[in-house]
């Protein structure tokens, strides 16, 4: 699976940077007994459906074109905006987080708590601070970058 995920990695990037779009993530999962490859792709101000459209297009071809075919079994292709609560993977998505709310999800339990959300204070290779609110306090976290298991924008209430 990996190298599906590579492959497709590969052949949509200068696609993508043509359009001056980012490649948020590349995931080929099976669900059920049906494969899906999903495409999520962002640019400055958001994705619409045209450009999925695109992007699709122009991969469903590539993909099409190659021999032996990368993908033996049958699948899905979906091409589609990581949505407003998109993961933070890359170290780019963690800076351009600060001062955002997100939601992070830990390895080990902090305060009896494995999840949090807040606004995103800081970040560095190492470790990142939330604000958390409890209640009607506000109490600042550091969680080592080790420790998180996935972290998201996430909308607050």
């Amino acid at each position: 699976m990996s190298s599906v995920v590579e492959t497709v990695t590969e052949l949509v990037t200068p696609i993508l940077e043509k359009q001056n779009f980012e490649l948020v993530e590349v995931e080929f999962v099976k669900e059920g007994r049906d494969w899906f490859l999903r495409v999520f792709i962002d640019k400055e101000g958001g994705i619409d459906i045209l450009d999925c459209a695109l992007v699709s297009e122009q991969l469903d071809e590539k993909l099409d074109a190659m021999d032996p075919d990368p993908i033996p079994q049958a699948y899905f292709l979906e091409v589609s905006s990581p949505g407003a609560e998109r993961p933070l993977k890359k170290e780019s998505d963690y800076e351009k987080a600060v001062g955002e709310f997100i939601h992070v999800s830990l390895y080990q339990t902090i305060d009896g708590e494995k999840q949090f959300e807040g606004i995103l204070k800081t970040v560095d290779k190492d470790q990142l601070t939330l604000t958390v609110k409890i209640k009607t306090r506000v109490k600042d976290y550091t969680f080592e970058r080790k420790n998180i298991a996935k972290a998201r924008l996430a909308i607050q209430f």
